[in-house]
């Protein structure tokens, strides 16, 4: 039996911890449930909801909210260089990453910490420290939001770009991923130590030839440096995306601001940290309220405590308007808006 709750708190359900209600609420552990509910949904809207890690909600959602709590982690083939693990949507991304360090499986150890459930990370190409999820991504299993049709996205169908997916585009709204499937390392594992302070949060570990294990532990270490546990001080990561301008547009901002740091992008564009410009514009650790800019990393917002989403929305847009002006640059929210 489905037990479907009514008027239903999401505080606990949001990384945010935004206090809204759901006219229905219901958590879902397989499959067949979730085709039933949505071939039969109580409610003409229907919300997903995994880790509530990448959202910020402004209001209570009139709708029917599912909270997708699938379970599992299988070994689909393997051979001595390779494993292909499939992985369904509700298990947390940070304890798979943890798995498959246990497993000595590599290729997702830099993004370690990133918070979440693993059937969000398509949508959003989840990345850090130079590694995309797209790097070791082979697939994933869809049902269609009424529950009638199940599809398989290989790589080149998701469509993946910097934080950016089909799922995003034309499929948003449509499908449900609630399988990954992945391709890791077994031996010989690729060592990405080059993006970031990795290398010497390595150094100051005093560790010369890292391992996968010892990067997991580097790239866990700066975080959680830099970022706030969402337990103890409400937020959903990154909320903004790094911004990506052209040759000509960078030429002007590095004549303005040659200390900024940037990346050159295999097309020619360039890539400026957010959390740099937002720090710069004197706005790191800036508060409205409750709602507040993080003193430590300025790419993330914060609710100190009582923050409504319309609070947090309208810092996020003063910080917006404020790199607009100073910079000349438009920044994007990378959090999901309702």
């Amino acid at each position: 039996m489905i037990d479907i709750q009514e008027n239903s708190s999401l505080k606990n359900f949001n990384t945010f911890g935004i206090d809204v209600k759901a006219r229905y609420f219901v958590h879902i552990k397989d499959i067949d449930s979730l085709q039933q509910l949505l071939a039969n949904p109580v409610h003409p809207s229907v919300f997903l909801l995994g880790g509530g890690s990448n959202m910020l909600l402004t209001k209570d959602l009139d709708a029917l909210v599912i909270h997708l709590d699938l379970k599992g982690i299988k070994v689909l083939e393997e051979d001595d260089q390779t494993v292909t693990i499939e992985v369904m949507g509700g298990e947390n991304w940070h304890q798979l990453v943890l798995y498959c360090l246990d497993q000595d499986w590599g290729g997702i150890e830099n993004l370690s910490l990133i918070p979440g459930n693993v059937g969000t990370a398509p949508i959003q190409n989840i990345g850090a420290y130079g590694v995309e999820l797209e790097d070791v991504f082979v697939g994933c299993k869809t049902l269609s939001m009424d529950g009638r049709e199940q599809r398989y996205f290989d790589k080149e169908s998701c469509g993946f770009g910097y934080r950016d997916s089909i799922f995003k585009k034309e499929e948003k709204n449509k499908q449900i991923i609630y399988a990954v499937q992945l391709r890791l390392s077994k031996k010989n594992h690729q060592i990405h130590t080059q993006y970031g302070a990795i290398a010497q949060q390595l150094a100051s570990m005093q560790i010369e030839n890292p391992t996968i294990q010892s990067v997991s532990e580097a790239v866990i270490a700066i975080r959680k440096s830099k970022l706030p546990d969402p337990d103890v001080l409400g937020n959903s990561g990154s909320f903004f995306k790094n911004p990506v301008i052209d040759k000509s547009a960078f030429k002007k901002f590095h004549s303005m601001f040659p200390e900024a740091p940037y990346y050159e992008l295999e097309d020619g564009n360039y890539k400026i940290p957010a959390g740099w410009l937002i720090d710069r514009a004197g706005l790191k650790g800036y508060r409205r309220g409750d709602a507040g800019v993080h003193d430590r990393q300025a790419l993330v917002l914060v609710n100190h405590g009582t923050a409504s989403g319309k609070d947090l929305l309208e810092l996020a847009h003063h910080v917006q308007h404020s790199i607009r002006n100073r910079y000349g640059i438009d920044l994007q929210a990378e959090v999901n808006i309702f």
